[in-house]
């Protein structure tokens, strides 16, 4: 418990900021509802809700819901044995705390998903229709098939193809485009963190297995006496 106490901790900590923003803007906004993040364009935050995967992607209706919720449920039991090695190994914190990171949001996604339709209202995209909590008539979903609350929107950059691009010359195009949260966020940063300065840590274990795998040969010799 010492050794993982503080991991525990950061897990608990991404979870209270992304559940308590998450419940804050779907108690405020109505859908596409939000504010322009000190005063900017291009940084706001811009209330929407996805039916699927990260980033505002969405995957293959109730079935696919279904899939994708115990397929999370299935990646954070693996993460979290995966890190239980990695802290009985006494790896980096770096890497431990990259681990914690993906695994709460891993977490924060399950629980929208899990509970916001049990307890929930549906949000709507009218001005000051914001959904209730805990509403009369119950939510809007069964279990594992609530939306995910997304609301970090940063279009840097709004223009037009040049006309000389194949077929969408013209066209408008935003860059960068997905709404996400703060639990999208944090299985970025850990991913990201561990693909920029932790990826010796896995060179060395496959080096071992190798090693292990391997046995030496040299001075091996037979003789044959008679």
């Amino acid at each position: 418990m010492k050794k993982s106490g503080w991991i525990i901790g950061v897990i608990i900590l991404v979870l209270v900021i992304d559940q308590a923003l998450k419940i804050y803007i779907k108690m405020t906004y109505p859908i596409q509802g939000g504010f322009k993040i000190f005063g900017l364009n291009w940084a706001r935050i811009h209330f929407v809700e996805n039916p699927g995967m990260a980033f505002g992607l969405s995957f293959g209706g109730m079935t696919g819901k279904y899939i994708l919720s115990i397929f999370r449920i299935f990646m954070v039991g693996f993460l979290t044995y995966i890190l239980k090695g990695i802290i009985d190994q006494k790896a980096s914190k770096g890497l431990q705390f990259s681990f914690a990171l993906i695994i709460a949001g891993a977490i924060g996604n399950i629980l929208d998903s899990a509970f916001y339709g049990l307890i929930f209202e549906e949000s709507s995209f009218h001005r000051g229709n914001i959904a209730a909590i805990f509403p009369e008539a119950g939510g809007y979903a069964k279990f594992l098939q609530g939306k995910v609350v997304d609301m970090f929107y940063f279009p840097m950059i709004n223009s037009t193809y040049p006309d000389w691009f194949p077929y969408v010359g013209g066209d408008r195009f935003t860059f960068f485009r997905p709404v996400f949260n703060v639990a999208d966020s944090a299985i970025s940063v850990g991913v990201t963190l561990i693909l920029l300065f932790h990826r010796s840590f896995f060179l060395a274990e496959d080096k071992k297995k190798e090693e292990i795998t391997t046995p030496e040969v040299d001075g091996v010799s037979s003789e044959i006496s008679s």
